[in-house]
């Protein structure tokens, strides 16, 4: 059963990776349909004896398997090309994070708060509690409230990264020289878990995201400790 699990996505914590799950079971579902077709007319092609002697074309036939993927395009790509506009669309953002990626930790900065700005760091094995998971944990934890729209501002400062949270549905390059942006929005409390996913050298997978999401009153009070 755990097999089974790892080829599924991650439960959505937010409302972008909800549409995105949707939108991978409706395109999911045309390609299981098309299979099965196929298949079975492959199939009974290869062990029927039927023969046509004067069969020379099908002007009905041809026209149905012609304007038929026609349409089934349309019907992915109405809603991918809906999605696309929608991560790419900013929503006026209640708080600004910018995340900087190094070799081999992410630093992080509140834009809209004074001297709040840390690194994170991969806890090592040798250093790991009861309570932390190897090679995901860190010792600083990116604290954001759920229900508030977020906006990540990324960047690195030495070669190309990829912050990427994919239980929100973000993977976002940060590029040397460059800012890039995207938004999302948590809708539930928890721990989040991330990674580098850009081959941006040996420990490129030893660069984990950990957000953890809290109520707003909770991150206010956070925000009076830091200062």
């Amino acid at each position: 059963m755990s097999t089974w699990k790892t080829l599924l996505l991650q439960d959505s914590s937010s409302p972008l990776m909800e549409q995105l799950m949707f939108f991978h079971d409706h395109t999911l579902l045309i390609l299981i349909i098309i299979t099965i077709l196929v298949g079975q007319l492959l199939i009974s092609m290869i062990y029927n004896k039927f023969t046509h002697r004067f069969l020379i074309d099908g002007q009905m036939i041809e026209m149905v398997w012609t304007i038929l993927p026609a349409f089934i395009l349309i019907l992915i790509a109405l809603p991918s090309l809906r999605l696309l506009y929608i991560m790419d669309e900013i929503y006026a953002p209640l708080l600004t994070v910018k995340s900087v990626g190094h070799q081999w930790y992410w630093s992080y900065e509140y834009s809209d708060y004074q001297n709040m700005e840390f690194d994170s760091y991969m806890v090592p094995s040798t250093d790991l509690k009861s309570f932390n998971f190897r090679l995901l944990d860190v010792n600083q934890r990116l604290i954001l409230p759920y229900n508030t729209q977020i906006r990540i501002i990324t960047t690195s400062a030495d070669v190309i990264h990829s912050w990427t949270v994919p239980s929100l549905g973000v993977k976002i390059d940060s590029t040397p020289g460059r800012l890039n942006q995207t938004n999302f929005n948590i809708n539930r409390a928890g721990l989040l878990f991330g990674q580098c996913s850009e081959i941006c050298g040996a420990n490129h997978s030893f660069m984990p995201i950990v957000i953890e999401s809290v109520p707003v009153i909770k991150f206010i009070n956070w925000v009076k400790t830091m200062n």
